[in-house]
């Protein structure tokens, strides 16, 4: 029975770091098609317009599974042009496209749309697309994991819809600028029908709600910052809701929770830890990003993302992940992975975004020690490393963390756990909390409601540290190599280097060698005399690294 239980947890830790719940990783893979390109790549036919925000109307079928809808997309033009990419995916299609109220024409090319306009649109001008589509999406087989849409009925037999769809994209299920580095700068209007029987629930605030005389109403929910394409969800089912208020740094904050009718207790029971959350994350990464946008858990018919200003939770209200805890520590178990994970995903994923899918570690490694921090917050540092020290197990270095650039792909789980001893790593380098917190809140506050490169936040780190880190993310971030500390004793001296490095690699590094405490180790021998003669050099837990005996 022991070796069964254990099978189970190393089987959810696999599918964890290969494909886990806070975000769905693609499949890598190291041919790439055209389509990749013209999904990832910010080229002629997306980079002479700027998304200013979309309004977005769906309608589903859940007898047919089949969406009906329209988005009016409004855009800033940069530069002259006269076609623009709409992507869409297969099998959805576009029934009719309107510029500024007059027809366009339009051809498909597999999962984009060519939009004509005959002659190029003014620059410095803001037009407006108005764009209606229909079709039946790709449904979600195991959602997160599988995206698409999710046709699905609760434990009472009422349908339950909703749509996981971060690194597929939101082109999944309606036309827009499927490129993370464009989101809409005014944000995004989602109105959804549904059966007046139904709740539906969007992302920022509610703005109306109106009958439509047919059995079904319209719920228009308005987001007013800027958001990803893959934040922007519906949820339809036979909701609930309670709220309360935090008082945050920025003042007030409106929390609402909404769940199915039949978890209310269990939901008033578990999601208080939103408050010792959001108390913690402020503290260490600055005032929640949406502040104009409430905070929101919204109970999902899958396990969980990031969905920005209404958070995915589908953990069961119990704590753990899915009732385990993925570090081993123990410490895993005393919270709830899902509200704490994800809610951080509000400040490191939607406030700071990366441009490219390929630097999605800037989302995964923050929101991954996130958890470390939380434990922290409530236990204290010795079982917040304890957590990200268990999480090592997980970490398969098998390809980098960095994916591709330009075709729409994440590089490795390692994002996650990796990326968050890596974190780790960098915080006990600095060696004074004080500035590494000065550090995440700059992080914040210089990139609010940005997208972002890893080359931007590399160095923002660095500067603010006053340390180079440049090696430390090379070696981190683009092998997949963990650096051994090769030493030597003889007697009073010691003899020590990086190996299994990149060139150039000078991490710091605390040990315990007699008496000494910190090394400034280099791919080159070095020796020092040491106050006594030593049996063995011991590094700190806390550093991501291997040690070796060279002189044995």
């Amino acid at each position: 029975m022991k070796d069964c239980t254990r099978c189970f947890i190393l089987l959810l830790s696999f599918l964890f770091v290969f494909s886990d719940s806070p975000a769905q990783l693609l499949h890598n893979n190291d041919t790439f098609t055209h389509q990749d390109t013209l999904r990832g790549s910010l080229n002629a036919e997306r980079d002479w317009w700027d998304v200013m925000h979309y309004q977005i109307t769906v309608n589903p079928d859940f007898p047919h599974h089949t969406l009906t809808g329209s988005n009016k997309i409004r855009f800033r033009v940069t530069r002259a042009a006269a076609s623009m990419q709409i992507d869409l995916q297969g099998p959805m299609q576009i029934d009719a496209i309107t510029c500024n109220g007059q027809p366009v024409p339009y051809g498909r090319e597999g999962n984009v749309f060519h939009v004509r306009f005959g002659k190029a649109l003014p620059v410095s001008t803001i037009q407006e697309l108005d764009i209606h589509f229909s079709g039946k999406p790709r449904e979600a087989v195991k959602p997160p994991w599988d995206g698409g849409w999710i046709w699905k009925t609760d434990a009472q037999g009422s349908p339950w819809m909703s749509v996981a769809c971060q690194g597929l994209g939101a082109s999944v299920w309606y036309p827009c600028k499927d490129y993370q580095g464009d989101e809409p700068d005014s944000g995004a209007v989602l109105a959804i029908v549904a059966p007046d029987s139904l709740t539906a629930v969007g992302n920022g605030r509610l703005r109306d709600k109106q009958p439509n005389g047919d059995g079904t109403s319209t719920w228009t929910w308005e987001v007013r910052s800027p958001i990803n394409n893959y934040n922007i969800v519906p949820y339809i089912g036979k909701y609930v809701n309670f709220s309360s208020v935090y008082e945050g740094e920025n003042g007030p904050l409106d929390c609402s929770y909404w769940v199915l009718d039949y978890d209310l207790d269990k939901a008033r029971k578990q999601f208080p830890q939103a408050t010792s959350m959001l108390k913690c994350f402020e503290f260490w990464f600055g005032p929640y990003p949406f502040y104009a946008d409430s905070y929101k858990l919204v109970e999902a018919p899958h396990l969980g993302m990031e969905h920005q200003s209404a958070v995915a939770y589908g953990n069961h209200f119990g704590n753990g992940y899915l009732g385990h805890d993925l570090s081993g520590s123990g410490w895993g178990m005393k919270w709830d992975f899902i509200i704490i994970h994800e809610s951080a995903h509000e400040w490191f994923a939607n406030n700071i975004t990366s441009k490219d899918l390929a630097d999605m570690w800037i989302h995964e490694s923050f929101a991954n020690y996130s958890e470390t921090l939380y434990t922290d917050c409530l236990f204290g540092n010795e079982a917040g490393d304890d957590y990200v020290i268990g999480t090592r197990k997980n970490i398969t270095n098998a390809t980098p963390v960095i994916g591709p650039y330009g075709v729409n792909r994440e590089g490795s789980g390692d994002m996650y756990y990796k990326g968050g001893n890596m974190l780790h790593n960098i915080r006990h380098v600095i060696n004074n909390d004080s500035v590494f917190r000065k550090i995440l809140r700059a992080l914040n506050k210089t990139f609010y409601h940005q997208t972002v490169t890893t080359a931007q936040v590399e160095s923002f780190i660095s500067r603010q540290s006053k340390i180079d880190f440049s090696k430390l993310f090379d070696q981190y971030l683009r092998t997949v190599k963990v650096p051994v500390l090769e030493y030597k004793i003889q007697g009073k001296q010691l003899s020590f280097r990086w190996s299994n490095c990149v060139p150039g690699f000078n991490m710091p590094v605390k040990v315990l060698c007699a008496g000494l405490r910190w090394l400034r180790p280099t791919d080159k021998w070095q020796r020092i005399q040491l106050p006594g003669i030593p049996d063995s050099l011991t590094a700190d837990r806390n550093f991501y690294i291997e040690v070796k005996n060279a002189g044995v």
